[in-house]
């Protein structure tokens, strides 16, 4: 096992600047998830750790060792993609053996590795079948086994559960986070569901346009977003925003929404008088009340048995609410929610910044 490090990590494609400088540091046995939209560089900077990508500046180590220059082969990182990348001629040993094989390692050191991941992925009873005789999440545990097999320092994931259905993505998130524990590889996973990011990842790099924008533990990003964007971004259903402007009488701070609607402040936010601002409220936050608080027109209910989302509109601005309790509001029906203003975040309306004191 090894620690990465990256420094000032540069990448252009010509002329097209794809990485801008990014710094990160993931400890020895750590799970780090590479998050943002697509297009964020996450993906191009996991190709940079594994070799298989050419750093255009900055600096990579894995341990000890400056690796810019290292072959991927010689980097002792093993990889699972997104599509698999079995060979259908092998058998499921045969594909799991096969670096092994190029290794030239013994044929009694190559059947214990063998064994002992399959083992550990209940892959023991599969060993003599081929690919197309597996389940898709069988086959992503045997290109998972593939990489155990090495005893690498570092596991890298690119996406491997984009392409399975929904059910076996989250059995399969549940199987690849238990792995982490057992074997404690420090392990490096990018993806663009952020719900898979909030529930494996012990720390989340958000990433957007080649920069990073936050780095922290899943609930620290989630209770404390630096920015507009890590908060929309972190969070299902998202964060909800309206916009408004900032009033300062004193010690008293108010947000007054679009519509003249007046809110107390979030809870340690700072702004001055007069500025365009957002309000920031995640839809579990808004209580419902009698009177008072946001009007909101309701537009659509989605019972799910264990709560309640409502789609509402306030003035043009789309908004959403989730009820732990049962309700039955008709479409159109007016209803009013008030913020959990300690829960609460303000923003600055130009640079998305979040506004604390």
């Amino acid at each position: 096992m090894a620690s990465v490090t990256i420094q000032a990590v540069r990448k252009k494609f010509g002329e097209t600047a794809v990485l801008h400088g990014v710094d990160i540091d993931i400890p020895d046995g750590s799970f780090t998830v590479l998050v943002g939209p697509s297009g964020c560089g996450k993906s191009t900077l996991l190709r940079m750790i594994a070799g298989l990508e050419q750093i255009t500046g900055g600096e990579i180590r894995i341990g000890d060792k400056r690796v810019n220059d290292v072959p991927p082969k010689q980097r002792d990182i093993a990889m699972v993609f997104q599509n698999y990348a079995l060979y259908p001629h092998m058998t499921v040993r045969e594909n799991m053996a096969f670096s092994l094989q190029l290794a030239k390692q013994g044929k009694d050191v190559i059947e214990t590795k063998v064994s002992r991941a399959a083992e550990i992925l209940a892959l023991s009873p599969l060993l003599e079948r081929y690919p197309r005789q597996l389940s898709g999440g069988q086959r992503q545990r045997v290109a998972m086994g593939r990489a155990i097999v090495r005893d690498p320092q570092v596991f890298l994931f690119d996406e491997p559960l984009s392409n399975l259905d929904a059910k076996l993505r989250v059995a399969m998130r549940s199987e690849i986070k238990e792995l982490h524990q057992r074997l404690q590889t420090t392990s490096i996973y990018v993806t663009h569901d952020q719900i898979e990011a909030m529930t494996m990842g012990d720390k989340i790099v958000v990433m957007r346009d080649g920069r990073i924008e936050q780095t922290g533990s899943p609930l620290d990003l989630y209770d404390e977003p630096a920015n507009q964007f890590v908060a929309g971004f972190i969070g299902s259903p998202a964060m909800n925003f309206l916009p408004g402007k900032l009033t300062r009488n004193g010690d008293s701070a108010h947000v007054s929404l679009n519509d003249g609607t007046l809110l107390p402040a979030p809870a340690g936010s700072s702004g001055i008088d007069g500025q365009s601002v957002v309000l920031g409220t995640r839809p579990e936050h808004l209580m419902l009340v009698d009177s008072g608080g946001i009007p909101a027109r309701v537009v659509v209910m989605e019972p799910t048995g264990m709560d309640t989302f409502v789609a509402c509109r306030h003035g043009g601005v789309e908004l959403a609410a989730v009820f732990r309790e049962r309700h039955d509001f008709a479409p159109g029906t007016t209803i009013y929610l008030q913020p959990d203003l300690q829960r609460a975040h303000l923003f600055d309306a130009a640079s998305g910044e979040r506004l604390r004191a």
